[in-house]
């Protein structure tokens, strides 16, 4: 990154923020004091005391999974911010805002993007053994993001969006839109809508498949500030930020996020809504199972007589039987005669049985007493 002193960059722990400079985000706050000057604000966002907003057009406030709901008048300093030209990175965890106990949704609607109450898992296990621990290959949406990072890794500053004109368009760049891999560890599905553009995605091995993980609302060309949204705090913390490529991608976020600076997209992916699912829920197959119902099926009109209905001749007891039962004498050749009862006779091998008993031993009187 180039160093942009002039730049502060601010992360607000006063809404009981899980993730800032004095707790899991060491490394990164180390990373940013390079190249910005970092603050951490512990007072009230619309306090006297507060560092937001005092000079909106060289801030970057960053809000790491807050865990205490906004008033209005906080809300509308962080929106104040945006609108001066400054920029704002909200985080939020799997759950979303209903987890974290917060209602940081309510701002980010209006710049149509919206956390969703869930969780992306991996359907089959690589690398990381928790099914939240997502590993993905294939979810950069925007080829700016792997140009910059392969720029700035060494890798050379080549124009890509020329030579993709040149080579044929986005079939030809499919290796290098998706030639970074990161993790997003317990991070939840976004849905975004128009001007805000989606930059990662769950891919294919994921579930829910190709759904946002992250994405950028650009005010640059009006006048105002930018706002990022990332699904998973966890993706730039201590454990996390230099697994795979999530320090390459975290390092082109904060370049894109510098105030006044014009975010670089490439225009048709940009554009591209078939990379984008639509949100689909699995059913509960568990709680199916116990609600058993009939199937669907036309049922034959009732008959005036519902008596029709029964049929006798499934169970009965009658004598029609009893003529082919006496035509069986015949067949076999068999004596028909009435039958005769046999005296049993009832052997005894055995001795007649003693119980193995010992007699009473009677006590004997007491002799008589002395003369």
């Amino acid at each position: 990154m180039e160093e942009r002193h002039g730049t502060t960059v601010i992360f607000n722990s006063s809404k009981k923020e899980s993730h800032h400079p004095g707790k899991n985000y060491k490394q990164f706050a180390r990373r940013l004091k390079a190249n910005y000057r970092v603050l951490e604000n512990k007072d009230k966002i619309d306090g006297p005391d507060t560092d937001l907003g005092t000079d909106s057009a060289s801030q970057i406030a960053i809000f790491a999974n807050p865990r205490e709901r906004f008033n209005k008048s906080e809300l509308g300093v962080i929106k104040k911010l945006v609108d001066d030209g400054g920029s704002v990175i909200i985080m939020l965890g799997e759950g979303g805002e209903t987890k974290s106990g917060t209602n940081i949704n309510a701002l980010l609607e209006e710049y149509h993007i919206f956390v969703n109450p869930d969780c992306a898992v991996r359907t089959v296990y690589h690398k990381y053994l928790h099914p939240k621990e997502v590993f993905v290959q294939n979810g950069i949406l925007n080829r700016e993001i792997t140009r910059q990072a392969k720029a700035a890794g060494g890798k050379g500053n080549v124009d890509m969006a020329a030579s993709l004109d040149a080579t044929g368009g986005l079939a030809a760049a499919t290796d290098v839109a998706s030639g970074l891999g990161f993790v997003m560890p317990y991070g939840a599905t976004l849905n975004v809508q128009k001007p805000a553009v989606p930059l990662l995605s769950t891919g294919h091995e994921a579930y829910p498949l190709n759904r946002p993980l992250c994405a950028l609302w650009d005010g640059t060309p009006k006048g105002q500030g930018k706002m990022l949204v990332v699904s998973s705090p966890r993706m730039f913390d201590d454990e996390w930020l230099m697994k795979e490529d999530n320090a390459k991608i975290c390092d082109v976020f904060m370049q894109w996020m510098n105030p006044g600076e014009k975010v670089p997209l490439y225009a048709k992916d940009a554009e591209d809504e078939e990379s984008v699912s639509e949100y689909h829920h699995v059913p509960d197959h568990g709680a199916l199972a116990n609600r058993m119902r009939c199937c669907l099926q036309e049922a034959e009109e009732i008959p005036q007589d519902f008596s029709t209905l029964f049929d006798e001749s499934l169970f009965k007891f009658d004598t029609d039987c009893i003529p082919e039962s006496l035509k069986l004498y015949t067949a076999l050749d068999v004596k028909h005669e009435q039958l005769t009862l046999i005296p049993p006779q009832f052997e005894a091998p055995l001795p007649p049985l003693q119980p193995a008993v010992f007699p009473p031993a009677l006590r004997e009187p007491p002799p008589p007493p002395p003369p």
